[in-house]
């Protein structure tokens, strides 16, 4: 009976002995972004088709756009015909609603309600059918959030794109998250061509279902949320002089490769974009000291590296 009682007090004092290690490990800060990314492997980073990516110059600066291709296909395609046309070189930003989208394409198109830019002799659509959800796609990749939402039953991550699902009907789109692009529209759901398109800034994930998501600003995001807002209801710019003018948009693709920056977008997929959203759930540090323990679906930014050219 005695040898029981030593081996427990042994094993007691052993417990306490451990406690201000264990102390110090739950006080110890989570890593930083930073730091997480430090420890990413090449092959969990991805390199975005050029046939995707957008380069938008403005007089401040460029806007790196990547479309989604396996998400709004037909708008995609419509998009890149437009850029190959020039149909963009020397167009505006239109409109700048606080916290809700900044808006580019035609002046002639807000002013009048036409199409006037669009070559007659080209090959781009003035209407694309509807692509505001596609159909659940398992061989697309998935990362699911655990938190739930209140727009959708299922939201994560796909090719880097903010994602919601309804099983129910098996469908799924790109959420009005910030950074996103989407393809502005008259009332006719067929009538957005992407001649005229729009970055959110701010909360829109209301325009879910009701437009196409057509990509997503990998970078320069600033150069768009940072503008001043336009005086005429919506944030539509009166005065042209207001507006900020479109230098070229260009398809990487057509582009020298000297001329191309590197672009590579972290595999929503991969360990290392598990451990961001882990530590966006649970990080705690000297500031945060009380961890969410919860992760909305616009509250994640996919990482982008950028080098080369321009940067």
């Amino acid at each position: 009976m005695r040898r029981r009682h030593l081996i427990s007090a042994l094993a007691l004092a052993s417990s306490l002995l451990a406690l201000p290690t264990l102390a110090a490990e739950q006080q110890k800060d989570t890593p930083t972004v930073a730091e997480i990314l430090a420890k990413s492997t090449p092959a969990e980073w991805r390199t975005p088709d050029p046939q995707n990516l957008l380069f938008m110059q403005l007089p401040s600066g460029r806007v790196v756009i990547e479309l989604a291709q396996d998400f709004t296909p037909l708008h995609a395609a419509n998009i890149r015909t437009l850029v190959r046309q020039h149909y963009f070189d020397g167009l505006a930003i239109t409109r700048v609603q606080d916290n809700f989208v900044t808006q580019w394409g035609d002046p002639n198109e807000d002013d009048h309600g036409d199409k006037s830019k669009i070559h007659p002799q080209g090959k781009a659509n003035l209407t694309v059918p509807p692509e505001f959800t596609r159909a659940i796609d398992a061989k697309l990749p998935w990362t699911a959030l655990p938190d739930g939402d209140v727009y959708a039953p299922q939201v994560g991550f796909s090719e880097g794109f903010p994602v919601a699902r309804d099983p129910a009907n098996g469908q799924e789109w790109i959420a009005h998250c910030y950074g996103t692009v989407g393809v502005a529209r008259d009332v006719a759901p067929d009538s957005g061509n992407g001649s005229s398109l729009y970055a959110v800034i701010g909360q829109a994930r209301r325009l879910d279902h009701a437009l196409a998501i057509a990509g997503r600003v990998l970078d320069g995001m600033p150069l768009l949320s940072g503008l001043p807002r336009g005086p005429e209801p919506m944030g539509f710019y009166t005065d042209p002089a207001q507006r900020v003018g479109i230098e070229s948009v260009r398809v990487a693709a057509d582009m020298p490769a000297k001329d191309r920056p590197s672009v590579k977008v972290l595999r929503t997929d991969s360990a290392t974009f598990a451990a961001l959203v882990d530590a966006k759930r649970n990080g705690h540090s000297a500031f945060y000291t009380h961890p969410p323990g919860k992760l909305e679906l616009c509250g994640m930014n996919v990482p982008v590296k950028i080098t080369g050219p321009g940067h």
